[in-house]
């Protein structure tokens, strides 16, 4: 992930801003949009591995026997069904791009942040919630697993929301509409990608049909 970081990084700040402006015109948009949906897919493999890293060892210190799962919050569900809502309305954002009607285009990024903030503050609550119960980050293998893969999905999350506020502050400025329907596709990918993230993830905190879930509808909460 740092490599591809500096790799970003490196192909502005190695650039001179007299040569910057010399050569920015003769780029053309579609090499630029390819050069930004490539550059996402590879953020996304690395993102990957490492949620399949956290998962894999999850799925190690599973088999041990002192392996205790812990209450199945009910505001979960409501999470995930307002991340669903979340990733419905920036494709509906990305539709009205590409019809580039500005309203839609509004309203539906409007929609997308809104709703991908209750996920957050959502999640906090959830947090909350166990710590008032007394799950704390250290009180079992199980706990600890619960908070660190579901902050690490937030912290992507977080990370989106500054892509989304990019695209918003370009839609509500009138800007290049090529521009503007770029960055709210790359974000309708990113949202996506952390739907289908998330429902790996959810899958493995209350799935106790197959075994690996890390929290228990039999324990109340």
């Amino acid at each position: 992930m740092g490599v591809i970081v500096w790799w970003l990084f490196r192909q502005t700040i190695n650039v001179q801003p007299w040569q910057a402006q010399a050569v920015l015109p003769e780029v053309p948009a579609a090499a630029a949009s390819t050069s930004a949906k490539t550059a996402l897919w590879v953020f996304l493999g690395v993102a990957s591995s490492l949620f399949a890293l956290f998962v894999s060892a999850y799925a190690m210190r599973l088999s041990f026997q002192d392996w205790a799962p812990l209450p199945r919050p009910p505001l979960l569900m409501l999470n995930t069904a307002v991340l669903v809502g979340a990733s419905l309305a920036m494709q509906w954002t990305v539709q009205g791009a590409r019809r580039e009607d500005s309203q839609r285009v509004r309203r539906g990024l409007l929609a997308s942040g809104l709703l991908t903030l209750g996920f957050l503050a959502g999640q906090l609550v959830v947090w909350k919630q166990l710590d008032a119960a007394g799950y704390f980050l250290t009180s079992s293998p199980a706990t600890s697993f619960f908070y660190l893969l579901t902050a690490v999905h937030g912290a992507h999350v977080l990370g989106g929301l500054v892509a989304w506020a990019r695209a918003t502050s370009r839609a509500w400025r009138g800007g290049d509409p090529a521009r503007v329907r770029l960055g709210i596709e790359l974000c309708a990918t990113y949202w996506h990608y952390l739907l289908g993230v998330w429902a790996v993830l959810y899958a493995l905190l209350v799935s106790n049909e197959l075994g690996l879930a890390i929290c228990s509808a039999a324990t109340p909460l």
